[in-house]
């Protein structure tokens, strides 16, 4: 059976996802869900890469087994919410969104209401199972550091009161915790949100964001302790090419997730 998806999102993770979608017989992009200024150029890139996928501003209520959501946070409001409505499974990895105070509820509830489920994607970062387990038997502290080179915080709040490109050493950018994180860097801190919804939540998990001028990948840093003992992650990833706010992961961990749905065995 070959499962049939709504691509929400053709920017450098939606294209990246459909360069390596496309020899994968289980899977089949039949649509791709732009803005309608954004078709010419969508059907460009559906005619090399997802010949078969028709290029649409709303999700097909028909002829969907799977919608995935690359596209930002305002298209989990406008397509991910009425499809769970509708009863399409969804795949979201524009995680920060559930940074909002109630949306989180507000897209179970949607799924519920249409006997479905939502999954969100680990994206850049690892050991999202450990800290999801380490919650059961109960959790102290999380804290994540996310550390990018300067150009990678450009048009985001770090800009305000420094020159971003005339830094020479290591600068913390934020402080605070995840809800505030990723709200104020909705682009870049993803991974905040991800792994506060995995274990402490958003308001008691710690983040610290860093321009670095010394690293040139994007570096994940998780610790946590808990009655399961403790432990420390640290992650370099390169970006993605054509976005460097993005790690190369991310698209990484929509391809598997979307593959774990055909797939005979999983892990």
């Amino acid at each position: 059976m070959t499962v049939r998806i709504a691509l929400i999102g053709c920017g450098a993770i939606g294209t990246a996802a459909l360069e390596l979608l496309r020899e994968d017989a289980g899977l089949s992009v039949a649509a791709i869900v732009v803005p309608a200024d954004a078709f010419a150029a969508t059907k460009d890139v559906a005619a090399r890469l997802a010949p078969g996928a028709q290029v649409v501003s709303a999700v097909p209520a028909e002829g969907i087994d799977l919608v995935v959501e690359a596209a930002g946070h305002a298209a989990i409001e406008a397509h991910v919410l009425p499809a769970l409505q509708r009863g399409t499974p969804c795949v979201v990895a524009s995680v920060g969104a559930l940074s909002a105070q109630g949306f989180a509820e507000k897209l179970e509830a949607a799924a519920v209401a249409g006997k479905t489920q939502v999954q969100l994607i680990a994206g850049a970062i690892g050991a999202i199972d450990a800290l999801a387990a380490a919650r059961i038997g109960g959790l102290d502290t999380v804290r994540y550091t996310g550390r990018k080179p300067p150009h990678a915080w450009k048009g985001t709040p770090a800009e305000q009161g420094r020159d971003l490109g005339a830094l020479t050493a290591a600068t913390v950018i934020f402080e605070g915790s995840a809800r505030e994180a990723a709200t104020l860097y909705p682009k870049n801190a993803n991974v905040a949100a991800t792994v506060s919804l995995a274990g402490l939540g958003l308001d008691r998990t710690s983040v610290r964001l860093i321009a670095d001028p010394s690293v040139t990948e994007n570096v994940h840093t998780v610790e946590a302790e808990g009655a399961f003992g403790n432990f420390e992650l640290t992650m370099r990833n390169k970006p993605l090419a054509a976005n460097p706010k993005t790690s190369a992961l991310t698209v990484y961990s929509a391809v598997r997730a979307l593959r774990n749905r055909v797939a005979a065995l999983t892990i």
